[in-house]
């Protein structure tokens, strides 16, 4: 009995904290109900089983939260389940990047990935981006530590993208024929 009332006291309080993230991000349009953030910290709990971890303290949901709320991908209508997804591939790569970065450095490369490379597509960020990333990270690729994470993708992306201004130079040359 000792326990139970320990357990439940902190499931509340992370369920509080979660629910609380809304002053921020009703701003955006995103708010979640007592329900859904139920949902998300149940989802939590599964992933962490899942990839055999263990958290202390409040956790990542309202990190991932806060980091993404602005995003150009995230809506109402799929915030929830957005959410969960991103907790999901966080705690895999977490684990296929042996914590070598630090959870911060992870979310930030994650959330610049998501809105520039991804457009807002998880498995582009799972399968691709993430995964080069971590391969890069486990044979010993260390400059993303000096920048927190941002701007790490390009120093080892494989894929050839397109320029914005080449794009708008080679769209005016088309117009003016």
């Amino acid at each position: 009995m000792g326990k139970d009332w320990m357990v439940l006291l902190q499931q509340q309080n992370q369920l509080q904290k979660v629910i609380q993230t809304n002053r921020t991000t009703e701003r955006y349009g995103l708010v979640l109900t007592e329900e859904d953030a139920r949902l998300i910290l149940e989802e939590r709990g599964n992933s962490l089983r899942e990839q055999k971890r263990v958290e202390f303290g409040e956790g990542i949901v309202t990190k991932i939260i806060y980091e993404f709320c602005d995003s150009d991908y995230i809506d109402q209508t799929n915030y929830v389940n957005t959410i969960i997804r991103l907790q999901e591939i966080f705690y895999l790569y977490k684990n296929e990047m042996q914590d070598e970065i630090t959870d911060d450095e992870l979310l930030h490369f994650m959330k610049e990935q998501f809105e520039s490379i991804c457009f807002g597509d998880l498995d582009y960020l799972e399968s691709t981006c993430l995964a080069s990333f971590s391969q890069a990270i486990r044979a010993g690729y260390d400059g993303y530590k000096g920048s927190e994470g941002y701007g790490a993708y390009s120093k080892f992306d494989e894929v050839k993208r397109w320029d914005h201004e080449l794009y708008l130079e080679t769209l005016k040359e088309l117009c003016w024929r």
